[in-house]
């Protein structure tokens, strides 16, 4: 078993896009630009939304914290994305997910001008990305595909098991490996919590993905020996052992699984620091007019 060391593999891609912002920097006498709009006041968002401005310092991006109430309305919160949408120095943003029950995230989703989504979200990027044509790639799934190439993990001809549909990670990343690509070329099978017989499925797997969002969900007799497990879950759960009271897992049985596995991404330190690092590249790439000049 060989574990994939997220945390170190971003990091180093962030050393490296540090080098060429300073290359950046020198030809254009600007930084890259990453704002994000944070509404409320929840823990695991404040943590997620702070690592990303720790990260553009690292990189040498600007960054913009937009800090709002939980109170606000749906109306007040597409006038400040319409604010970034037009303000040229900005070269993406983010609204943070979750929202409040007052606001539709759909909406948001389409106020957001699709040449600033550095999130992948929007039906433009979205549908761009399913033919194949230049776009800005969902996070979370672009830095599972930089984690693949990085570990020279075989994608072409596997079998690939993706177990969670979201918008977010299940669905892209079963459109992205399935493409005639370098990280690509794999047959996919999307499942769910509606398919039958889903563990003699994840058995013929190759490559498991795992976001369906369930602690330890993926257990050991789920997996055949030999496969890749990526794991995706981000579940808070008790533990009397921490001191928190609490403690990360993902929706792997890690401890359980691991051994069967030839490659494995831990919880946490694993997907999470690549889907920063997918945000900071398209980030980049917007600057860059490399998707749409």
């Amino acid at each position: 078993m060989k574990l994939i060391d997220g945390k170190a593999v971003a990091e180093e891609l962030k050393n490296a896009l540090k080098q060429d912002v300073s290359e950046y920097k020198q030809k254009t006498g600007r930084v890259p630009h990453l704002a994000a709009i944070l509404v409320g006041d929840n823990p695991a968002s404040m943590a997620y939304v702070g690592n990303k401005v720790k990260s553009c310092e690292h990189v040498g991006f600007k960054s913009t914290l937009i800090s709002l109430g939980s109170d606000i309305t749906e109306e007040q919160l597409h006038e400040e994305i319409t604010k970034l949408n037009q303000n040229p120095d900005v070269d993406g943003f983010i609204v943070q997910l979750p929202l409040p029950p007052q606001i539709n995230e759909v909406t948001v989703t389409l106020a957001i001008d699709y040449r600033k989504d550095v999130d992948g979200f929007h039906p433009v990027n979205f549908g761009r990305m399913a033919q194949g044509l230049p776009c800005f790639l969902p996070a979370t799934p672009y830095g599972i595909t930089m984690l693949l190439d990085r570990y020279n993990i075989e994608t072409a001809g596997k079998h690939v098991v993706v177990v969670g549909r979201s918008n977010i990670v299940g669905t892209p990343i079963s459109i992205l490996l399935s493409r005639k690509t370098k990280m690509g070329d794999a047959t996919v099978t999307l499942a769910h919590s509606r398919t039958k017989e889903l563990q003699k499925l994840l058995l013929q797997a190759d490559i498991i993905i795992a976001a369906i969002g369930i602690p330890g969900f993926i257990q050991e007799d789920m997996v055949k020996q030999g496969a890749v497990v990526i794991d995706v879950g981000i579940n808070r759960v008790e533990d009397d052992h921490h001191e928190k009271g609490s403690k990360l897992v993902g929706d792997v049985d890690f401890e359980h699984v691991k051994e069967k596995c030839s490659f494995i991404t831990p919880v946490p330190g694993g997907v999470g620091p690549m889907t920063v690092m997918g945000l900071l590249m398209n980030t980049y790439k917007s600057a860059n007019k490399e998707i749409y000049p």
